[in-house]
């Protein structure tokens, strides 16, 4: 069984800093592509961010360019997302998953397992 727990999420005012974190277990995370998404209300769930199993391969949307870093600890099986000059309108659930398929996709669609999600709120 495959988990994903985020955590860090929070309440920041806007221009400030958070830290996503994601643990998984269950699988080999060294083997898996990881991604972070996020869905506001009433929109749809979004690609925010992903990292190649070696870590080789990143990209963002390009409203975070500049101001999120994704990186993994594959001998921690987590993930992270770093978040800094934030923004009212990256208030949002943010989730993590994972992908074992070939390729590179930010696709939801092509994730196979889904945390449950954190809260980030910005205060403009």
């Amino acid at each position: 069984q495959v988990q994903l727990v985020e955590s860090g999420g929070g309440l920041v005012q806007a221009g400030g800093s958070l830290r996503l974190s994601c643990a998984t277990s269950g699988s080999s995370f060294s083997w898996v592509t990881m991604g972070w998404f996020r869905q506001a209300p009433g929109k749809e769930r979004e690609f925010v961010a992903a990292i190649s199993s070696s870590g080789s391969i990143i990209d963002y949307t390009d409203s975070v360019k500049g101001r999120f870093t994704i990186s993994r600890d594959n001998a921690k099986n987590t993930v992270y997302l770093q978040m800094n000059s934030l923004k009212h309108e990256d208030t949002a659930i943010y989730y993590c998953a994972s992908r074992r398929g070939p390729g590179w996709s930010t696709w939801r669609n092509d994730f196979d397992y889904w945390g449950q999600g954190t809260q980030v709120t910005v205060s403009s």
